[in-house]
């Protein structure tokens, strides 16, 4: 099933979740609706605070990063991206390490706004897969370890957007506030906080 993408500016997404345990209801099913509300919305991760649930888990599919140019094939950041289809549940990243380099990153939740964004190439985390199996301090580096560390940031209450500097955060004020208030186009479903407020 199809889910709406809860919007910038509302409240769950400037929370911390909560960590989950294996008896929480209908997992399975909200991991497979993820998916398929991800896909759909042509993204590469989702966490579970963008439908609505303050819990930490988010999911990846970093699959479109490799549909490049052929010169673009050899780039080392693309490592680890084959078959690069995952779920993190009660992650903790341990370490970020490396020279930070800078990408374009865009959010479900804000729609039509890319800015650059400067992250870590390596991180180690552990977190517990789907099916509960634990993952001890893993390693992932280039564009999995940045799609990781976006949503990542989702579960802490974090948003692209806060990483930028206080002059491009202004500049977009009009934007970002459009999109609270549901005036954009989009062609995946949402929930929009300022329309709510006004009913």
């Amino acid at each position: 099933m199809i889910l709406p993408i809860v919007a910038y500016g509302d409240p769950v997404l400037k929370k911390v979740a909560d960590e989950i345990d294996a008896n929480y209801d209908s997992l399975n099913e909200l991991i497979a609706n993820m998916f398929e509300t991800m896909y759909h919305a042509q993204g590469v991760g989702l966490a579970a605070p963008q439908i609505g649930k303050s819990i930490r888990l988010f999911i990846v599919d970093g699959a479109p990063f490799l549909d490049v140019d052929d010169e673009d094939k050899d780039d080392p950041r693309l490592v680890g991206l084959e078959g690069f289809k995952k779920v993190f549940i009660n992650p903790i990243i341990h370490s970020e390490v490396g020279e930070e380099w800078g990408f374009n990153e865009g959010c479900l939740s804000i729609p039509k706004i890319r800015e650059e964004v400067y992250r870590k190439p390596e991180i180690c985390i552990s977190y517990f897969d789907a099916d509960w199996n634990f993952h001890e301090k893993e390693l992932f580096t280039g564009y999995a370890a940045r799609i990781i560390q976006h949503e990542y940031d989702h579960i802490e209450g974090v948003l692209f957007t806060d990483h930028l500097s206080m002059l491009k955060r202004k500049l977009l004020t009009k934007k970002l506030s459009n999109i609270s208030k549901g005036v954009i186009l989009v062609d995946y479903k949402m929930k929009f906080p300022a329309l709510k407020r006004s009913k």
